[in-house]
């Protein structure tokens, strides 16, 4: 073989490699697993009970009450939280997200020593409101879920 035989012999089995792999991606099949996989793993609550394992507990939790039940099989915890609202709320935002929760900011405020914020969103068919706020050191939290949006979305303030 002369040494201009490398790369033709080089570029046919690139070739070779290239067509091969695509060849691989038109297949229905692996196409089907893949979004039936994906689709799998969004948590898809079937009663109030499953719902609380979506909420995850805020940290420097004080005080936790509640899963209560709400109207349209929803449920209804509350939180009291040692730190600061915004710096709270922004870290119950990422770990929310963190639980599969895509989420909408719909209110956002800080200033004073104060603050706080509330986010909306969805965890596969699960619907939930996200409302905290406080004062200082002292921020709290009342989270609603709900296996599917409500048509009166309510997220009422729990006992303080």
């Amino acid at each position: 073989m002369n040494r201009n035989a490398y790369p033709v012999a080089a570029a046919a089995l690139a070739i070779g490699l290239i067509a091969s792999a695509c060849a691989g991606s038109s297949n229905s099949e692996t196409t089907t697993t893949a979004a039936a996989t994906t689709t799998a793993a969004a948590p898809t609550p079937s009663d109030s009970a499953q719902l609380p394992s979506l909420i995850p507990t805020p940290a420097n939790s004080q005080v936790t009450k509640g899963p209560d039940t709400i109207a349209d099989n929803g449920i209804h915890m509350h939180f009291q939280v040692n730190g600061a609202p915004t710096d709270v709320m922004n870290a119950f935002k990422t770990a929310l997200e963190g639980k599969g929760w895509a989420l909408t900011t719909i209110v956002t405020s800080a200033g004073g020593g104060g603050g706080g914020a509330t986010y909306t969103g969805t965890n596969g068919d699960a619907y939930g409101v996200f409302d905290g706020g406080g004062f200082n050191t002292t921020t709290y939290i009342d989270v609603c879920a709900w296996g599917a949006k409500p048509s009166n979305p309510n997220c009422t303030r729990g006992d303080r």
